[in-house]
């Protein structure tokens, strides 16, 4: 008996932000002192660097669980089921919902209670609870919805990932250019199938790692410091993320058997294009491999951006579905999903189309 993805859903926003529409901003490094070169150039070096071309921010009259309910409500469209036969509704953000122009994140009642709320779902034995566990959320929500199957504590799981980063955005830090907005879902069930999961890997790294991404001041000089906004030590994660991630990703085919040549795709956190380039580089040299395989990692990242936890199930449902050319997945492929973010924290799953 397997955890089985039976149906798989995803929100994206409409409001599309270009490089080109930074150009009004006013970059100011950590130190609160003006970045010297155009806002056009920093625009173009960080899509050099990122391989992000624009990013989706969602209406100013939607939140992170308005996404979050879209996407669930895609993804039991797409399987057909029964809502009222759902034993737990796991979300992943890292900020709740955030009133634009506001700055206090709002989780009472939390996102998931929300969801289920406006799904309309009555049954009271359908759990719902939130998860923060930086990017990797979503990840880890679908190792925890394993892990109650596989214990015989739920048949049935609905497992989201959503967020609103562009409420916390401080637009004078040119990191802020990464982020944008998404919601993915995925329906996890008991069945007895050959496909499922495999193997899952995950790991805490909390002592210097802790500060890489946390709140901080805006870097405007001028800025109220009580006010605090999303910050990235970019270097010290890329860094981090090189060094950890592929030994993550190899503890994980290891646990399931598996040969990394005998991996059809790799979903990566989608955080940055040369990263997720390199940490699969570094991967295929643990095992000995120079060469990776072509179509092997589908990329959305160039339009949508980094929507956080909602990177990997936007990504799987677009695959699934077909609608990334030169991108497809077969019964019986073998599959690898890996993630890394704020915490540190990096988990990685193995599974069996």
């Amino acid at each position: 008996m397997k955890s089985v993805i039976t149906g798989v859903g995803r929100y994206i926003p409409t409001v599309i932000k270009t490089n080109g529409d930074f150009a009004l901003h006013r970059f100011y490094d950590e130190n609160q002192l003006p970045i010297p070169l155009d806002p056009e150039a920093i625009a173009r070096k960080f899509e050099t660097i990122t391989g992000i071309e624009e990013r989706r921010y969602t209406t100013s009259d939607m939140n992170c669980s308005d996404m979050a309910t879209s996407a669930a409500e895609d993804a039991i469209q797409d399987v057909n089921c029964d809502r009222e036969t759902i034993d737990q509704i796991i979300v992943a953000h890292n900020f709740g919902d955030v009133v634009k122009h506001t700055i206090q994140t709002d989780m009472i009642p939390s996102i998931a209670s929300r969801v289920k709320h406006n799904l309309g779902i009555k049954n009271p034995n359908c759990v719902a609870y939130d998860l923060i566990f930086g990017c990797p959320g979503w990840l880890q929500g679908l190792i925890q919805a394993h892990a109650f199957i596989q214990a015989g504590m739920a048949k049935k799981c609905l497992v989201i990932g959503a967020e609103a980063l562009s409420r916390v955005l401080d637009q004078h830090d040119r990191d802020s250019m990464i982020f944008s907005d998404g919601a993915g879902a995925t329906i996890l069930e008991l069945q007895d199938s050959n496909s499922g999961i495999l193997s899952f890997s995950a790991q805490s790294h909390c002592e210097d790692e802790v500060t890489y991404l946390n709140l901080g001041k805006s870097n405007f000089p001028e800025s109220d410091p009580r006010i605090r906004y999303v910050k990235m030590k970019g270097r010290k994660v890329y860094e981090y993320a090189i060094k950890n991630v592929p030994l993550a990703m190899k503890d994980c085919l290891d646990k399931a058997g598996v040969s990394i040549t005998d991996v059809k795709k790799i979903f990566i956190h989608q955080a940055n294009e040369k990263l997720d380039e390199a940490i699969v580089r570094e991967l295929f040299k643990l095992y000995g491999v120079s060469n990776m395989p072509e179509h092997l990692m589908p990329m959305n990242i160039h339009k949508l951006g980094n929507s956080s936890v909602a990177t990997i199930p936007t990504l799987l449902s677009m695959v699934k579905r077909e609608e990334m050319n030169g991108y497809k997945i077969t019964e019986g492929d073998i599959v690898l999903f890996a993630s890394v973010g704020a915490g540190m924290n990096i988990n990685a799953v193995c599974y069996r189309v």
